[in-house]
């Protein structure tokens, strides 16, 4: 099938995409999600970017199963974009997006805690909310129906829109609740398995067959009523603002959130930037202190071994897809919690195809899944009796030109109203011992306990 007849199939099933942007001055991303509780809702920030969005209701979804996932995603939104009858003149980036994320396995099957999580999920929002430095701008996104004439919709959708403006500029303020009491809270894998994970895994590596595998944890916690994801994130993001902030809530009161300091892939154009974050260790309790274990995590065998498996990696998926690599320096990562070891790496892209199939070649990177990468799967599949669902997954947005930006969705919880799943994974190598690693996911759960306010008290516990 030619592309201009898959268009028109396309066309034919789901319409046309109509997208329609205004000033929105004085309403906070805040301010809009909280008027959007009860509905789906999205959402990403970075302190890093001048640009911000938020996303409420739901315009079109688009969903993927199996192997194929990756490339069905890259060319739904392709065919939704192509079309499109676009209005952003007054800011281009106020331009449509598609927020959502991929499952951490292909072969991902919704359960209970993620049943409204699909292996791919993408959201189109009715309006969305884009903040460009200190401006703000809402946008209404409508699918005509096949056979309407889009252009005479839009006199109704900028009504609609100036309308929805007027509603957030004069109910912009929404007090904020606290969160709900805990009732309980329990790790289902015990440190006795964790060690027998993990030497499970160096076995692997002692026959040749591995290099590093990630293993990963969870806690659950139960809460007398709905979690206030707000809270949680106005939490991560005044304590952890080096970070990409994250929303996608498919379905009202069903979440996944968090706040990772990972970025998988940005594209824009031809430009492709990406890092290797790996190798971990705490903050000091002084600038002396925290110096030293900069220094110490630097020159550490063991996690600069770690780091460069996945430095290795990276670089080598990108060889095929760019005409230049660049890879930078080794440094420091800082968070307020914890430490990594960090390497920049960048590239010019042999062709621009978008942000998808960079997504599809990088996922999972030894960071999150391990090295060989389907041996690392399968060691995970053994190892941990809770899946991971989007965990350690990409999560991010696509624009219409097909670019984005994704991260790798870790300091991560999913809530299902009143219950809350929180997970964290260490990197496992020949040196590693159990208790270490075991601390250091104690370390990562950190930002979402405190996001969720539950006590260092209550969540104590010893391997």
């Amino acid at each position: 099938m030619s592309e201009n007849a898959a268009y028109q199939s396309y066309q034919a099933q789901y319409g046309r995409l109509v997208s329609l942007s205004l000033p929105c001055d004085g309403v906070t991303l805040a301010d809009f999600l909280r008027h959007a509780v009860g509905s789906p809702r999205f959402y990403w920030e970075s302190s890093r970017d001048d640009v911000a969005f938020a996303g409420m209701g739901i315009a079109l979804e688009l969903m993927a199963w199996g192997e194929e996932r990756f490339d069905k995603i890259h060319h739904h939104a392709m065919e939704l974009f192509a079309e499109a009858l676009i209005d952003a003149s007054d800011e281009p980036l106020s331009a449509p997006r598609l927020f959502g994320g991929f499952a951490f396995r292909d072969d991902f099957v919704p359960d209970y805690t993620w049943s409204d999580f699909t292996p791919a999920h993408f959201v189109l929002p009715h309006f969305q909310l884009v903040r460009v430095r200190d401006k703000t701008y809402l946008t209404i996104n409508a699918h005509v129906p096949y056979g309407e004439n889009p252009h005479a919709l839009r006199d109704d959708l900028r009504a609609a829109l100036q309308a929805r403006i007027a509603w957030l500029q004069d109910e912009r303020s929404v007090p904020p609740t606290p969160q709900p009491h805990l009732c309980a809270l329990d790790y289902p894998l015990t440190a006795q398995a964790w060690a027998q994970g993990i030497r499970y895994a160096q076995e692997k590596m002692r026959a040749g067959e591995l290099r590093k595998v990630v293993l990963s944890r969870v806690a659950e916690a139960r809460f007398d009523s709905p979690i206030n994801v707000d809270s949680a994130l106005d939490t991560l993001a005044s304590t952890y603002p080096e970070t990409y902030r994250f929303l996608f809530e498919p379905r009202a009161y069903h979440a996944f959130y968090g706040a990772t300091p990972e970025l998988l892939v940005q594209t824009e154009g031809r430009h492709v930037k990406t890092m290797a974050l790996a190798g971990s260790a705490k903050r000091g309790t002084t600038p002396d202190q925290d110096d030293a274990l900069a220094r110490q995590l630097l020159q550490d065998p063991k996690e600069r071994y770690e780091h460069g498996v996945v430095v290795e990696s990276i670089t080598a998926r990108l060889a095929s897809l760019c005409s230049a690599v660049e890879v930078g320096d080794v440094g420091i990562y800082a968070l307020s919690n914890i430490q990594h070891l960090h390497t920049p790496i960048s590239g010019t892209l042999k062709r621009n195809d978008g942000i998808v199939p960079l997504v599809a070649a990088l996922h999972p990177t030894p960071a999150l899944g391990g090295d060989p990468r389907d041996t690392a799967l399968a060691v995970i599949g053994v190892c941990e009796p809770v899946t991971r669902g989007w965990f350690g997954a990409p999560i991010g947005w696509i624009d219409h030109k097909l670019d984005g930006q994704f991260g790798v969705a870790i300091r991560s919880a999913v809530t299902r109203n009143g219950r809350v799943w929180l997970y964290a994974g260490a990197g496992i190598v020949p040196d590693s011992q159990p208790e270490r690693e075991w601390a250091e996911t104690a370390l990562k759960l950190r930002p979402m306990f405190e996001a969720l306010h539950i006590s260092e008290q209550v969540r104590h516990e010893q391997p």
